[in-house]
């Protein structure tokens, strides 16, 4: 969003003035979901969204459009996405189920447990540029280019340390082929 275009709807959303939240919506509604879904489940990520947009416009009186409409509208995706964990964790899923996932000695759960100490081993033993590439990408679900920005890198030095670093655990891991 361009500096001008920010001001403006940062005022008019403040002023409560009409179509000022389809707008936001609009510019700020992508952005929001993707950190959400960092969060929340997928399913769940929409619901909260619209949660989110419904307490921008309820709250509007509490913006002060002098600040980061994006940072403000992030602390209340953050709040309800906290919200929404919270709801979620107190679901009881009935031990029955739970079988049928894990098999019916544990077998297949204990695999994939030791498979994840090894990948987790594995990334250890990468460079810490390689690891955080990885890390970002895999874990924070953030593209080449995301992670490029955050890092204060070149998009090439992204994608260079990714690929070094997947071939590396492919060789650690004896995956490779």
């Amino acid at each position: 969003m361009e500096q001008g275009a920010s001001a403006d709807l940062r005022a008019r959303l403040a002023a409560g003035e009409e179509g000022a939240i389809e707008e936001c919506y609009t510019l700020l509604g992508p952005m929001v979901l993707g950190y959400l879904r960092r969060f929340v489940p997928r399913d769940d990520a929409e619901d909260v969204l619209q949660r989110v947009f419904y307490e921008v416009w309820k709250n509007r009186d509490r913006y002060d459009p002098a600040r980061s409409l994006e940072a403000w509208v992030l602390g209340i995706a953050r709040k309800r996405a906290i919200d929404q964990l919270r709801r979620r964790h107190a679901t009881i899923v009935p031990i029955e189920e739970l079988r049928d996932i894990a098999g019916d000695d544990g077998r297949e759960l204990a695999e994939r447990y030791a498979r994840a100490s090894e990948v987790r081993g594995a990334l250890e033993r990468l460079s810490a540029e390689q690891r955080e590439v990885l890390t970002l990408a895999y874990f924070g679900d953030l593209t080449q280019t995301e992670i490029a920005d955050r890092l204060g890198v070149p998009l090439g030095t992204v994608k260079a340390r990714a690929f070094r670093g997947l071939r590396r655990l492919a060789d650690i891991l004896g995956t490779a082929g």
